[in-house]
């Protein structure tokens, strides 16, 4: 049996008696946008994030540049941000023509190390970048402890997050600003590119919302330098009604999740997610790690079963950070998980049948 690594199209056809009457009713208006639909999911996603504002932009990458851009981080700034994560959680920071300060991550929940934060914070720190990778929110409490002795913004992105919980709180209610994406693939995808800012400020979002107008309150009147990133209005519609179902996917993944971590137990050769204390973890990936990795993967891919790899080369080792001279060994644990992580197909559509191939396709590799 084949099992895709993830498959939109049963999600849609469950959703399409939603959407169609929703389309046919939005697209003779030719509002295409902003306006009131993008307002009513705004509300809708700050009402779900546990925060009291919310920003629909045009991706997860654009929505951390903005949130950048609003601190006025710029030339001579420094951003800290996670070694092992996905690029343009650095990248954004060079584009502001800042310097992204890389800090090693946990080998146990794969997020940012508190510890490694404040040893590298410098008088030229001006924003921690905490990343909740793959649906687990990052060590919240202790980094907070942090950017508070220190008088620094968190910025989360929470790009992988949406509905992961710490203590009864979610991602987006705990930084000044957090991101998010709305990519395709994700725990809550759009028809395309979208992405969002929610806020805990009312005069950053305020601000952001000039900045997403090209820096214009008024219509040819330009306060400062801002962008075209502005999330379309039928990708909010969409949106919206993904948003009334997302709670139903989400115990889905972690149903899916709770399967594999009981049927992969005894398999000394490779270690499966972990959830921490206080934790809600909404797996937008279900990561494995074993030393045995690439046999592993072209097993599974044999068997017709998908898998990917999230993320095989730390950022501070692409070609593109050479620039910042560093070298192999310089964040080891980062540097471990790029050669042990697999993730296995975890997305809620999957059949338990699908779930069972999976299971036999890792157990028969490693019998």
């Amino acid at each position: 049996m084949s099992v895709p690594f993830f498959d939109l199209k049963k999600q849609y056809q469950k959703l399409d008696g939603e959407i169609r009457p929703a389309l046919d009713k939005f697209l003779p208006q030719q509002a295409f946008i902003l306006g009131a639909q993008v307002e009513s999911f705004e509300k809708a996603m700050a009402t779900y994030c546990q925060s009291p504002f919310s920003l629909g932009l045009s991706s997860g990458t654009d929505a951390l540049l903005m949130a950048l851009e609003a601190l006025y981080i710029g030339p001579g700034d420094e951003v800290i941000v996670p070694a092992f994560t996905f690029y343009c959680t650095a990248s954004v920071v060079v584009r502001r023509g800042a310097t992204p300060v890389f800090v090693d991550v946990d080998l146990h929940d794969y997020n940012i190390l508190p510890a490694a934060i404040e040893a590298a914070i410098t008088p030229q720190t001006k924003a921690i970048i905490a990343v909740h990778l793959f649906g687990q929110v990052a060590q919240i409490d202790a980094i907070q402890k942090i950017a508070i002795k220190h008088s620094l913004p968190i910025i989360e992105d929470s790009a992988q997050g949406i509905g992961a919980e710490f203590q009864g709180k979610r991602a987006g209610s705990f930084g000044r600003m957090a991101a998010f994406s709305f990519f395709p693939t994700k725990n809550l995808g759009a028809f395309g590119d979208g992405g969002a800012l929610t806020f805990s400020s009312e005069n950053d979002w305020d601000h952001c919302k000039i900045l997403r107008m090209h820096g214009s309150r008024i219509r040819y009147q330009h306060e400062e330098i801002g962008g075209c990133f502005r999330l379309d209005a039928l990708q909010a519609l969409v949106l919206e009604i993904k948003l009334r179902h997302l709670e139903n996917w989400q115990e889905k993944r972690r149903q899916n999740a709770d399967f594999y971590n009981r049927s992969f137990k005894g398999i000394k050769e490779i270690m499966t997610p972990v959830e921490n204390r206080d934790c809600r973890h909404v797996y937008h990936q279900y990561v494995i790690r074993t030393s045995k990795r690439e046999a592993l993967k072209s097993h599974l891919t044999s068997l017709g079963i998908g898998s990917e790899v999230y993320y095989p080369i730390p950022i501070p080792h692409q070609k593109s950070m050479e620039f910042l001279g560093h070298r192999q060994g310089d964040f080891p644990n980062s540097e471990k998980l790029s050669q042990e992580v697999l993730a296995l197909p975890i997305f809620p559509e999957l059949e338990q049948s699908q779930l069972e191939e999976v299971v036999q396709g890792v157990r028969s590799f490693f019998q």
